[in-house]
């Protein structure tokens, strides 16, 4: 389970069946397949996912904005069609332990389109209550379509071995046992690749129940969490708009709102309008606890040096208005920068959104009191959100960013004034990308010199979140926190 066989050559690529459509001399009339736009959809997203590196949550909304369009859909077919896609996608480590036990082949040698049908047939099989002869029927209906008659037959005999059993007895068949090796247990009954597991496992620290609540929470579907800009929208104002039963004040951040399922954060006014947005309470709890640590004297210059997309750039730029103070928004990439334009626009206070690159900045040392850095990571603490994320990372992804997230963080450190705090965030729990980047820096480890900075304690700046450990940084997580993984220090210079 280190890797998903899915990424391994493929050199023997449409085995998975004849790609006769009418499988042969059956004798039989031929029948038109039947056409099931749900999954037919599900399928071309999977296939986008697989073919083009894209994201699910990149690649859904077009097509069911698309397909509603077009009239084939209601809200119950989308919602069966998100949950087709995000749930095979999540449990593919899973599905593929068990399809490899019903095939006479390696699964490198199967078509990646028959896989992606087999794995939705196995999803709707094990992970859904859809009756077993209609996960059957529909998912062969949809190989009929997509590859023809003769790939269907191997579909419909692979799957109706699946259906043989319920995903608790195929883990007992394709798991080893937690006693022969826990790390590997653990990859495939909670869909993960095994240096995730382990690395997860060495970050959070503890036994079996930690890890695996953990594991869990990565496969459970995140909540939509809105953020109320401060002065520009109130959590009163989204709750009233959503109605009792259409959403929740948030657990930690006092501008959060979760809405319930099925709610379109579209459909509110502030969000057309950007008096709010959508932000995962982890990312609100960051921006807060760096606009709210201590600092003496001047208060007026704020830099957000990754600002893109722009959610933390967006809080940040109000709550900075808020003090009279103004926010410099600092993007590499132009596209992501006009992005952070956008979540920043009507925007009270001064701001300003560049394209720069954070490790060779236009901007003079010293000059910044308040500075954030959210740099580019693995993204290994969002895979509720992004599940196919999981299974693209390597070990050796970690190596690349390692410098650019200490050129990031030293930069910053110079940016800011002597007194001035800097936050160190990413969306990744893994040490290798959080506390340990961190002191490298400050001790100078790697050639560089030494930053003079001491920590400050980020725990009191995020009054009654429980479980933020020892200090004096924090590492938020899904199961604990219903947040993503966020990491937080936070940095003051001292010369």
């Amino acid at each position: 389970m280190n890797d998903s066989p899915r990424r391994s050559p493929n050199p023997k690529a449409g085995k998975g069946g004849s790609p006769n459509p009418h499988g042969g001399k059956t004798g039989k009339p031929y029948r038109r397949p039947k056409k099931d736009p749900v999954r037919i959809l599900a399928f071309e997203a999977l296939r986008a996912v697989d073919e083009r590196d894209a994201y699910a949550n990149l690649v859904l909304p077009p097509l069911l904005r698309k397909a509603r369009e077009g009239g084939d859909f209601d809200a119950r077919d989308a919602a069966l069609a998100t949950e087709l896609v995000y749930g095979t996608l999540r449990r593919q480590g899973t599905y593929d332990a068990i399809i490899a036990a019903c095939i006479d082949r390696p699964l490198r040698e199967v078509d990646p389109p028959v896989l992606d049908v087999l794995a939705l047939g196995a999803h709707q099989l094990l992970g859904t209550r859809i009756p077993t002869h209609a996960a059957v029927s529909a998912s062969v209906e949809l190989a009929r379509v997509v590859l023809g008659d003769g790939r269907a037959k191997f579909v419909n005999a692979v799957l109706r071995k699946i259906s043989a059993d319920d995903l608790d007895g195929w883990l007992e068949k394709v798991a080893p046992s937690y006693e022969d090796d826990a790390e590997d247990h653990l990859a495939v009954v909670h869909s993960h690749p095994r240096w995730v597991v382990s690395a997860l496992w060495d970050s959070l620290g503890g036994g079996r129940a930690g890890i695996e609540d953990l594991l869990e929470a990565d496969n459970e579907r995140p909540e939509v969490t809105l953020v109320a800009r401060p002065g520009r929208s109130t959590t009163d104002e989204l709750l009233d708009a959503l109605g009792e039963e259409g959403g929740l004040p948030g657990r930690w951040s006092p501008y959060a709102v979760r809405m319930a399922e099925g709610g379109e954060p579209g459909a509110l006014d502030a969000v057309r309008e950007g008096r709010a947005g959508v932000q995962d309470e982890g990312s609100q709890l960051v921006a807060a606890a760096l606009a709210n640590a201590p600092l003496e004297g001047r208060d007026e210059r704020w830099l957000d040096g990754c600002a893109g997309p722009g959610g933390k750039a967006a809080l940040l730029a109000a709550l900075a208005a808020g003090r009279g103070a103004a926010l410099l928004a600092s993007e590499k990439q132009p596209h992501r920068a006009r992005l952070v334009e956008r979540a920043l626009a009507g925007n009270p206070g001064p701001y300003q959104v560049i394209a720069a690159d954070g490790t060779r900045p236009p901007w003079l040392p010293g000059v910044f009191d308040r500075v954030l850095v959210d740099v580019p990571c693995s993204g290994l603490g969002a895979l509720r959100r992004r599940p196919e994320a999981r299974w693209r990372r390597r070990p050796e992804d970690l190596e690349g960013f390692a410098p650019l997230q200490r050129g990031l963080l030293r930069e910053a450190l110079s940016a800011v004034r002597v007194g001035g705090v800097v936050g160190y965030a990413t969306c990744s729990p893994h040490l290798a990308e959080t506390r340990i980047v961190v002191e490298d820096v400050l001790k100078g480890r790697g050639g560089a010199e030494p930053v003079e900075a001491e920590w400050i304690d980020v725990r009191p700046l995020m009054p009654g979140v429980a479980g933020l450990g020892d200090g004096p940084d924090v590492q938020l997580w899904p199961h604990l926190h219903g947040t993503d993984a966020m990491y937080l220090a936070l940095l003051r210079r001292t010369a």
